[in-house]
C-alpha cells in the first residue's frame, strides 16, 4: 500500500482529502502545518507528499525546500495544493521542484489522477530508457511532468530561421537551450574543405544545445533548419535548474546522455568502415527512425541530395547512384519531386548486418 502524507492546515480540506485517498487504497498520514510535516516526511517516508502552500509556522515552499534538503525524502514526489491559481505561483512552484499542482477547488477525479499518475510515472523512471532524444523527452515528461516541459517553453523569445539558416555555429559558447516548436533541424561538422557530415537530426519537441551546456565547453557542431522552424529560446540559469532540481533526474539524463555520445561514435564509426550501399542503407534507416509518421502515412521523405549524402557521409554523386540501384531492387521510390519513399524497410535493414 503506497503512503501519502497530507500537509494541509484547513480542518475540513485535510478531513476530505484524506477520506478520498484512503477509499482509493492509499496509507494516509495526515499534518496540520509545514513544520509538522517535515517531521512526519522523516517519521513514515511517504511515497509521495501533497502539500498546501499557504499555511502557518512553514509555507509549503518551506516544506519543498526542507524535503529538498534532506537526503533521506529529498527524492520524494511532491504535489502542491492551493487556491492561489496565478500563473507566478504556479511557475514557482514548478521551478522549486514541485512534480505537480493542484487548484483548490478540485475534485476527487482531479486528485486521484494527480497522485496516480505521479506515482506511475516514478515507477516509469526506474525503466531503461532508449539513447536518444525520444528517450530524453520520454525522461522529462515522465520525471518532470507535462507541465514542466511546457513551462520550460512557454512565454519564451520565438525565434523564427528559415531553410538552411544557421541557428548555432560550431566553436560558439552556450548560454541558451533551444525547444523546437515547429520543424525540423540537423547539427553538423565540417572539414576544411567544407564537405558537411550530419550528426544529430531534430524535429518538433526536441532540446537541442545541452550537450555543449553539460560540457560546459563551445558547441563541437553547427546547427541549421532543414526547413522553416520556430525555436522557443529557454536562458541557460532555467536549464541548470530543470537538471540540478532532483538528483536522480540529473543522474539519469546524464547517463542518457552518455548513451546517445556512444550511439553517434558507432555511426561514425559505420560511417568510416561500411561500404557505400550500408552508408546509404543507414541514413534512410536513421530518416526513418527519426521521422516515423512520413512513412507510415505513405508520404514519401523531403530531403536534399546533399543534406542525405552529408548523413551517409558519401559524395552527393555516390549516394544518387545508389538510391538509383536501390530503386531499381523497389528498395525504394523516388517521386517526381525527388522526395522518397521506403517500400522495404525490412531488406533495408538486412543491409546493415
Amino acid at each position: 500500500m503506497k503512503k501519502v502524507l497530507l500537509i494541509e492546515d484547513n480542518d475540513n480540506v485535510r478531513e476530505n482529502t484524506a477520506e478520498i485517498l484512503e477509499l482509493s487504497n492509499y496509507k494516509v498520514i495526515v499534518a496540520k502545518n509545514g513544520m509538522t510535516g517535515v517531521q512526519k516526511a522523516l517519521e513514515h517516508l511517504p511515497d509521495l507528499i501533497i502539500c498546501d502552500i499557504m499555511m502557518p509556522v512553514l509555507d509549503g515552499y518551506g516544506v519543498l525546500h526542507a524535503v529538498h534538503k534532506n537526503n533521506t525524502i529529498k527524492n520524494t514526489p511532491f504535489i502542491f495544493l492551493t487556491a492561489k491559481a496565478e500563473r507566478g505561483d504556479f511557475r514557482k512552484g514548478m521551478e522549486l521542484g514541485a512534480d505537480d499542482y493542484i487548484t483548490k477547488p478540485f475534485s476527487g477525479t482531479e486528485l486521484l489522477n494527480a497522485v496516480d499518475s505521479r506515482l506511475k510515472k516514478i515507477d516509469l523512471l526506474k525503466q531503461e530508457l532508449s539513447p536518444d532524444m525520444e528517450g530524453l523527452e520520454y525522461l522529462m515528461q515522465t520525471s518532470l511532468g507535462k507541465d514542466h516541459l511546457r513551462l520550460l517553453a512557454e512565454d519564451r523569445n520565438i525565434n523564427k530561421y528559415k531553410k538552411k539558416e544557421i541557428i548555432y555555429s560550431k566553436g560558439n559558447h552556450p548560454n541558451r537551450l533551444y525547444c523546437i516548436l515547429k520543424g525540423k533541424v540537423k547539427t553538423y561538422r565540417s572539414n576544411d574543405s567544407g564537405k558537411e557530415l550530419v550528426t544529430e537530426l531534430f524535429s518538433t519537441g526536441d532540446f537541442l544545445g545541452y550537450v555543449a551546456m553539460l560540457e560546459g565547453a563551445v558547441y563541437k557542431d553547427t546547427a541549421a533548419a532543414l526547413e522553416e522552424t520556430e525555436l522557443a529560446i529557454i536562458p541557460r540559469e532555467d536549464f541548470d535548474k530543470l537538471i540540478n532540481t532532483n538528483k536522480e533526474v540529473a543522474q539519469k539524463f546524464i547517463r542518457l546522455l552518455a548513451k546517445n555520445i556512444s550511439e553517434r561514435e558507432n555511426h561514425l564509426v559505420n560511417i568510416a568502415y561500411n561500404s557505400l550501399r550500408k552508408k546509404v542503407a543507414d541514413a534512410l534507416l536513421m530518416l526513418h527512425k527519426k521521422y516515423p509518421q512520413t512513412v507510415e502515412n505513405n508520404n514519401a521523405m523531403i530531403i536534399s541530395r546533399g543534406s542525405l549524402a552529408s548523413i551517409a557521409g558519401t559524395a552527393k554523386e555516390s549516394l544518387i547512384r545508389t538510391l538509383s540501384d536501390f530503386r531499381n531492387e523497389k528498395l525504394i521510390d523516388i517521386k517526381d519531386d525527388g522526395s522518397i519513399l521506403i517500400l522495404n524497410l525490412k531488406k533495408l535493414e538486412l543491409l546493415l548486418n
